[in-house]
């Protein structure tokens, strides 16, 4: 079993990044989410309410004002999955923030070999993991800093972003 970070020290790691922070999401659902009552209000209206003001979007203004990255290459299904579409949705608010989030079909990625781990990429010197039961239960992060595992975590990077589509192609199968 890896060893988890401390969960209050991870948002640290989005203040304390220099250049770049970088997500390769891959799960096809998140427990959170489907257990949130704004997932269960759009799930019945299939309307988000504008959460732009949120401590998140907040913190992606103060860091792209800055000149620092945060960028996320989603990957998605066909068709997309309920919480897929959720996501895609809410993504607006932080693609307005500054946050650029794109997406990649599963059997693109399964062809890339991209893997099924859910990370962030900080400056390309570290990582967090994130791990989730069968359910999509979050479980913790796991911070690597060995640089070969670094490296493989940027060869996915570059694979995924250069495939990737921006979060807009995909809005209209979404809706």
């Amino acid at each position: 079993m890896p060893e988890f970070i401390d969960d209050n020290d991870f948002g640290g790691y989005f203040e304390a990044f220099e250049h770049t922070a970088w997500r390769l999401e891959t799960r096809r659902g998140y427990a959170s989410d489907r257990a949130s009552e704004k997932f269960h209000r759009w799930s019945e209206s299939g309307v988000l309410p504008d959460d732009s003001h949120r401590p998140w979007c907040r913190n992606v203004r103060r860091q792209t004002a800055a000149g620092k990255r945060i960028e996320r290459v989603r990957l998605v299904d066909t068709p997309l999955t309920p919480e897929q579409r959720y996501l895609l949705a809410g993504a607006k608010a932080n693609n307005a923030a500054g946050e650029d989030i794109r997406t990649l079909r599963r059997d693109e990625a399964d062809r890339l070999g991209l893997g099924s781990e859910d990370f962030w990429l900080f400056d390309a010197c570290r990582a967090l993991v994130l791990h989730f039961d069968k359910a999509d239960e979050y479980l913790g992060a796991e911070l690597v800093t060995d640089p070969a595992r670094v490296v493989r975590f940027c060869r996915l990077r570059d694979a995924a972003w250069h495939f990737a589509n921006p979060r807009e192609a995909l809005v209209t199968e979404a809706e």
